[in-house]
């Protein structure tokens, strides 16, 4: 089980770095003009980290995390934080998601949206993180 939790753990920490990265790779990407070579860089840079790292992380992160749930029997749902957990864990994913999307936009050259915006959503996968973390190591209920 040692080795479960560590991997968990590991591919936790890829997702979660990958997260926070795409975003701002997509700050630069904003302002640079369609077609420059700063655009297409970011292209590349953008898709080989979602496709890479990002969505490697996210699978083997669902994969050792219910393997811990399940495999050992750690999971217990009559505990609030473990749905608080589960929640979190889902949006964290469905952020994943939407940054796909984001990251399609960039591709086809019909991204709509601002540097600022992308700013703005930067720090969301780190708050549903710290989300994570408190309702795990606290459990608060």
């Amino acid at each position: 089980m040692e080795w479960v939790k560590a991997l968990h753990v590991l591919s936790v920490i890829a997702w979660m770095a990958a997260l926070l990265y795409l975003p701002r790779l997509f700050v630069y990407h904003a302002g640079a003009t369609v077609g420059s070579e700063l655009s297409e860089t970011l292209k590349i840079m953008e898709r080989r980290l979602y496709r890479g790292i990002m969505t490697p992380a996210m699978i083997a992160t669902w994969i050792f995390g219910l393997w811990l749930a399940f495999g050992y029997g750690l999971v217990d749902f009559s505990q609030g934080w473990m749905w608080l957990k589960a929640v979190m864990v889902i949006a964290l994913s469905g952020m994943h998601g939407f940054y796909g999307s984001l990251l399609r936009a960039f591709a086809q050259d019909r991204n709509t949206r601002s540097h600022k915006f992308f700013r703005s959503i930067n720090e969301i996968p780190f708050v549903i993180a710290a989300v994570i973390v408190i309702a795990v190591i606290v459990k608060p209920f």
